[in-house]
């Protein structure tokens, strides 16, 4: 073997060596920067989709009602088959509150935004906390979104906003963490659905016109369907400057207004439902298009399976099937976005890694049971520890976070060291429930009405004049027997539990007739 070719074959094989090494190293850059899609959809309950959450007392299996035979959800099947899903998630009750309590790890009773944020006006409500933060986020605020650009990701947002009204900082997301802004503003619902009406920057709706669409004015493309495009077009540079990327895909669907997606309407012609309906299901059907489309997208680029995907909704259903408090838009649960039932605060949460393969050391840093239900209560607070933690990032000292890691329910096991807890606090009025404060411990469920005679926005009293309101969720999950006049003692350790609760998170109360502050009242026994 001559010289020159011995040579050869040692620089072919230190070349192997070094590409060994390389990909080694890019696999170690990679499991400690892993991409990150927070998949978040507007208005959507945890009954709005073809994927059973809730699931059998009896067995504990996933069982099917007649709301998941009528809604077609074929990629969010495709994500609950190889992750993990939960049926008691919590978010707030209306969708400000809880989009603040996603960025900044804190339950609305501490950051103070308890209320969704009217763009142009205060909307305490005529008794509501006078000093809430209807500013919400500015340029000072700890975001999951700052954290994380500090961090080394390209942050990208896409979609509704909501943070902050008109000429506020929290207005543009720009602000508060993001290096990408598609569509954010300071409004939650959009102006229109469609391209022919400029997303609704021509009609009465100008205010609401979703921003940075140009492109697609006077087109057939449905703002979810272009927010998508979007959303790949910022992901695909993300990737081909070699920047992991943190992409916040809030979509404006499935918000009111109820414009029927054309690319579905056919699939629900013959369902028998309204024509509201009918268009609220084609926004639930293109918003699962979109889930599939980025998924098929991260898989062309080449990092599904350094890619997490959280899936989850703001607040409860607003579909339009009967009233606010009926069992009826969240079948079998009682209520509906803005409620103090669990209808208004349960929502869809699905986690997994975008393309599974275990053995990765990226996805090794988080595991994630697949095609399993975990029961065990969470909230919206959580994700903000969850990301930062499989990030290796850290919030600044001083940032209280409500929230606790996700990483033990994610496996599919309990986690003996979280209490079943959640607080919901909201000391507004005219909406469907107004002023009141919901504490869970357990299984056991209160409801303070600070002024119970108040009538909701749709004219009806939330609470049929009670006070108070009791239920085991054990033994009455869907809130038909209400247990506040025969157990004295339970209500009363609950109305005290919560008092702590808020006192503990700072929480501002709605106010009496001569302005003094309320908070809930301890029954006599």
């Amino acid at each position: 073997m001559t010289i020159a070719k011995r040579i050869a074959i040692v620089a072919t094989f230190v070349g192997c060596l070094a590409a060994a090494g390389n990909a080694k190293a890019d696999e170690n850059v990679s499991a400690k920067m892993p991409n990150i899609m927070v998949f978040l959809v507007d208005d959507m309950g945890v009954m709005d989709t073809s994927v059973p959450f809730l699931t059998d007392r009896a067995t504990g299996n996933p069982r099917t009602y007649p709301l998941n035979e009528f809604y077609r959800t074929p990629s969010m099947e495709r994500l609950a088959a190889q992750g993990i899903r939960f049926n008691q998630f919590y978010a707030m009750s209306v969708c400000s509150p809880t989009r603040i309590s996603i960025m900044t790890g804190q339950n609305a009773a501490r950051h103070h935004t308890t209320n969704w944020i009217n763009p142009s006006q205060d909307n305490a409500g005529t008794y509501g906390a006078p000093q809430w933060n209807w500013k919400g986020l500015d340029e000072d605020s700890v975001t999951l979104a700052r954290v994380l650009q500090s961090s080394g990701y390209r942050t990208i947002h896409v979609g509704k906003g909501h943070f902050g009204p008109t000429d506020s900082a929290g207005e543009e997301p720009l602000n508060l963490g993001f290096d990408r802004n598609v569509g954010g503003a300071a409004f939650g619902a959009p102006g229109s659905y469609y391209g022919e009406q400029h997303y609704g920057g021509r009609g009465k709706r100008k205010r609401h016109a979703v921003p940075h669409l140009e492109r697609y004015h006077g087109s057939d493309t449905f703002l979810t369907e272009a927010l998508t495009l979007e959303a790949k077009k910022k992901v695909t540079e993300a990737v081909g400057e070699g920047e992991p990327f943190f992409l916040y895909f809030s979509h404006y669907a499935v918000h009111a207004p109820f414009h029927s997606d054309p690319r579905f309407a056919a699939n629900y012609e013959s369902s028998g439902k309204s024509k509201s309906a009918q268009a609220f299901a084609t926004l639930i059907e293109g918003m699962d298009k979109s889930l599939g489309d980025m998924l098929d997208h991260f898989e062309r680029l080449g990092v599904s399976e350094e890619t997490l995907v959280i899936f989850l909704g703001d607040n409860g259903s607003d579909a339009p099937l009967g009233k606010p408090h009926d069992i009826a838009c969240a079948a079998p649960l009682r209520g509906k976005k803005g409620a103090h039932y669990e209808g208004g605060m349960r929502v869809p949460l699905i986690a997994s890694w975008a393309r599974r393969a275990d053995e990765r050391d990226v996805q090794m840093r988080l595991p994630i049971a697949r095609n399993a239900i975990q029961s065990q209560v969470a909230s919206v607070t959580d994700l903000f520890p969850t990301l930062l933690e499989l990030a290796a990032a850290e919030a600044p000292a001083g940032h209280l976070v409500d929230g606790r890691s996700l990483r033990t329910l994610l496996t599919g096991r309990r986690d003996e060291a979280r209490d079943e807890t959640f607080l919901m606090h909201y000391p507004h009025g005219r909406h469907r429930s107004n002023y009141f404060t919901v504490w869970r411990n357990g299984t056991t469920k209160v409801i303070f009405h600070t002024h119970p005679d108040e009538p909701s926005n749709t004219g009806d009293s939330q609470s049929g004049g009670k006070r108070y309101q009791l239920f085991d969720l054990d033994a009455d999950p869907f809130e038909s027997n209400d247990l506040a006049e025969s157990q004295p003692k339970l209500l009363s350790k609950m109305i005290r539990e919560m008092r702590d609760q808020l006192e503990r998170h700072g929480a501002l109360y709605p106010v009496s007739k001569t302005g003094d502050a309320l908070a809930p009242a301890i029954p006599r026994n």
